[in-house]
């Protein structure tokens, strides 16, 4: 397609922070954008030029949508596949409702790893309580989860023995699900890419993650892993979206297991752990999802910084059982950090609310900066 150029309106498909960070990045590019989203406080939606809240599946809403959009993409992995399909008879739709599809379901996604022989850990599909009894012995311990709309460590269970595997199934209430054997983390890194429509890939440096209860706290760019281990990421993660024919920005998670690096999800949306892209990179994830939507070449995504992103949870606005804004003059006195607040409606434990971004040349000096910074707004290791 010829590229879309401003001041045509694009789509977006989810309200939340990734939905406000692609608007902000649409608006500085001199698009408008219309943001589909059922919550009527969409963080998104706050800051386009429209907001439909409305279900996905709300076809009458849909369709004023299509009318008035250049070009529609989503900002995570659970609108329905089925919506996006629906949206491409009549304006193009990227990423793909087919790719996204892959993404959305853990059976599909490990199947999809496994029939193109990228490297993923040993799982089974789980539709039923025989397959849990089928599985090998040397599958435990293991992760149970859930097939769809499972995230942030949730839908997920530990289960150490078939015994436990049946409990949490129970616990699951029947969901699809797939157990993955559990296995010896070295450390957690990820790759997030654009990808455009003639093929061509821009990968931004290798993060290193961590996390806690599940939901990443940390991310340090340049990872702190050989250059020959995030090499290899960034071309596992090419292949996967060319496998994909994804056309967008996508984020693909690794385990690196005895060395060895491993895929654990793959994210069809701008990552998490792709926020210092903001303030460490030539060009970010967002305008680079832009640009792959509208069919503009990709920008440069070299880093000019090394940088530590940390996620700035809803824990923090509580002090026991009493609610206050955290102390953000603590952040701000920190020359070199830069905080991103997504301007929800309300906080809540577990929820993201916010991060902040450290950079600098010295990456020791980075990470010992944005360490004494995540003490001192509150956070507890």
């Amino acid at each position: 397609m010829s590229a879309i150029l401003p001041p045509a309106t694009l789509g977006m498909l989810g309200g939340g922070q990734l939905g406000r960070f692609f608007v902000a990045a649409a608006h500085e590019m001199g698009y408008q954008v219309w943001v589909l989203d059922p919550d009527p406080n969409s963080p998104a939606g706050q800051i386009a030029e429209r907001h439909f809240c409305a279900a996905y599946d709300d076809y009458a809403a849909l369709d004023a949508f299509a009318t008035g959009c250049a070009a529609i993409t989503t900002e995570f992995e659970n609108v329905p596949a089925d919506t996006l399909d629906y949206l491409a008879k009549f304006v193009p739709v990227r990423p793909s409702a087919t790719a996204v599809a892959v993404c959305q379901n853990r059976i599909g996604e490990k199947t999809f790893l496994a029939n193109n022989g990228f490297p993923h850990g040993p799982f089974i599909a789980v539709a039923s309580e025989d397959d849990l009894k089928r599985a090998p012995a040397t599958l435990f311990p293991a992760i149970l989860k859930v097939a769809r709309f499972g995230y942030d460590g949730k839908g997920q269970a530990t289960v150490n023995n078939l015994d436990e595997a049946l409990l949490a199934f129970a616990r699951f209430k029947g969901e699809h699900c797939v157990l993955e054997q559990r296995l010896p983390l070295d450390f957690e890194v990820s790759v997030v890419l654009a990808r455009d429509e003639n093929g061509r890939v821009a990968c931004f440096p290798t993060g290193e993650n961590q996390h806690t209860r599940g939901i990443l706290d940390v991310s340090i760019v340049p990872a702190r892993a050989s250059g020959c281990l995030t090499s290899e990421a960034e071309d596992i993660a090419a292949r996967i979206a060319e496998k994909l024919g994804y056309i967008g920005t996508l984020g693909v998670e690794f385990f690196v297991s005895q060395g060895r690096l491993l895929v654990n999800e793959m994210a069809p949306r701008p990552h998490n752990s792709g926020h210092y892209t903001l303030d460490a990179c030539v060009t970010d994830q967002f305008e680079q999802q832009v640009r792959a939507l509208c069919g503009l070449p990709l920008g440069e995504a070299r880093a000019h910084s090394a940088s530590v992103m940390v996620n700035l949870l809803g824990d923090l606005w509580y002090d026991g059982e009493r609610y206050r804004e955290p102390d953000w003059a603590v952040l701000y006195a920190v020359p070199n950090l830069k905080l991103h607040l997504y301007g929800k409606h309300h906080a809540r434990p577990g929820r993201k609310m916010g991060h902040f971004t450290v950079i600098g040349a010295d990456a020791e000096a980075v990470q010992q900066t944005a360490l004494a910074a995540r003490r001192a707004i509150g956070i507890k290791d």
